[in-house]
């Protein structure tokens, strides 16, 4: 399998992975640009202009867009991060210049008719609604607005709904010429695709975009803090965040690593502990974000009113406790499982497109697979015991909680008990 890059003279880049044996294909756009580049006064604009790219251009109505790629049997989706958004489509390898003018075309051409936008503001306000009635979905948002307080990156991709029912046609049409210049895109491509053919599109169809300069988000600041929510629900929804490497930092698999032996599977350290010897909960788990600048590994569970106090301060006994105490099984263990999830999802050309999108906005270029597994197979259980201390100590840790919450001990609580 080969990578090949490309930069356009207006700085739009271009970059796909040939997957021999393959008869189909995944493309797409990915922009630089999600929820951490808004504005607070366009908290959601993102997401709402992923959803109103499907719904009409200057060449296709929403009907037309949804036949066209399903007449030849593929799928056409998109989504938005705090880092990205994304227009993606899986066709068979005949149709690779069909979905390519497709999503060319709604990333490009949108019209945002003012009808449509009122009909998607309402689906959006569904959406949000929906989010709002799933506690384990929404604590997470909460948890971001805990530790990154007052800063793009803390709020939700959503957005609320106040800003939601205010976004005008004017509103999206100035967010994409702020944050989609062709120095904000990537065009990626995996499975069977010609390298040569694509940049030959991508000329034509994105060549004339004018440059522009790229605008910086606002720079992450950990600072963490406490929300609680009091709902009669069944179970109390627990997250704890701390503040942990961003993607470019020497520690990022030393995070992944240690996330995984603390909560990442049924053999972890928090699953073991809290479910299987003490019975406090159902669901826990473990794991490592992380963004340009800055990431959080995140601690879930779900418990009843009256297992909450008990599975907070174990859950935090057992996070510091594992800072002196990872075995080398368990760190093997951990690292396996990573590289195991890295490999499995690369037999997947949507996967790989993916991959080589947000590698590429992280690096500037696309570091070979053996790079990537060397520097899992780097890390030592020394490594990950340094790492799980400093976290342990660090001091600033944010937390939130949704349900019946009333006897969960507090932050303050919680965080000395990580410093004793």
């Amino acid at each position: 399998m080969t990578v090949h890059l490309h930069t356009l003279p207006n700085g739009l880049r271009v970059v796909t992975e040939h997957m021999p044996g393959l008869e189909s294909a995944s493309v797409g756009v990915w922009v630089t640009a999600g929820g951490r580049h808004e504005r607070a006064e366009q908290n959601g604009i993102a997401h709402f202009l992923e959803h109103m790219a499907f719904k009409g251009t200057a060449r296709r109505s929403a009907l037309q867009i949804a036949e066209e790629i399903e007449d030849v049997g593929g799928y056409i989706n998109a989504y938005t991060s705090r880092e990205m958004t994304a227009y993606y489509a899986r066709v068979l390898k005949a149709d690779v210049p069909l979905a390519l003018d497709v999503i060319s075309d709604i990333v490009l051409n949108p019209v945002f008719d003012p009808r449509e936008i009122e009909i998607e503001r309402g689906v959006i306000l569904q959406e949000i609604g929906q989010t709002l009635d799933t506690p384990d979905d929404i604590v997470f948002d909460w948890l971001q607005e805990a530790a990154y307080p007052g800063q793009p990156i803390g709020r939700s991709i959503l957005g609320p709904s106040e800003r939601v029912e205010h976004f005008s046609r004017a509103d999206l049409s100035g967010f994409v010429a702020e944050r989609y210049g062709p120095g904000d895109l990537i065009l990626a491509a995996a499975g069977a695709v010609d390298h040569d053919a694509i940049v030959r599109f991508a000329e034509a169809a994105f060549g004339a975009m004018v440059p522009r300069e790229t605008l910086r988000a606002e720079p992450a600041r950990f600072i963490g803090g406490e929300r609680r929510e009091t709902r009669a629900l069944e179970q109390v929804h627990f997250t704890l965040g701390f503040e942990a490497p961003s993607y470019r930092d020497a520690d990022f698999y030393t995070a992944q690593i240690h996330a995984g032996a603390l909560g990442g599977g049924m053999s972890s350290r928090l699953f073991q502990e809290l479910r299987e010897r003490r019975g406090l909960c159902y669901s826990i788990f473990s794991q490592a974000g992380a963004y340009d600048d800055s990431g959080m590994m995140t601690v879930y569970a779900g418990t009843s009113a009256e297992e909450i106090a008990g599975l907070a301060r174990v859950t935090v006994d057992e996070v510091r406790r594992a800072a002196d105490a990872f075995s080398t099984a368990e760190i093997e263990r951990a690292r396996a499982q990573l590289k195991a999830g890295l490999l499995m999802g690369l037999e997947s050309a949507s996967s790989r497109a993916e991959r080589l999108a947000r590698l590429l906005s992280i690096w500037g270029r696309i570091p070979a697979l053996e790079e990537t597994v060397a520097r899992m197979e780097a890390v030592t259980v020394d490594d990950v015991r340094r790492y799980g201390a400093a976290l342990a100590s660090g001091g600033r840790v944010a937390m939130a909680l949704y349900g019946p919450v009333d006897g969960a001990p507090g932050l303050e609580e919680l965080g000395a008990r990580l410093a004793a």
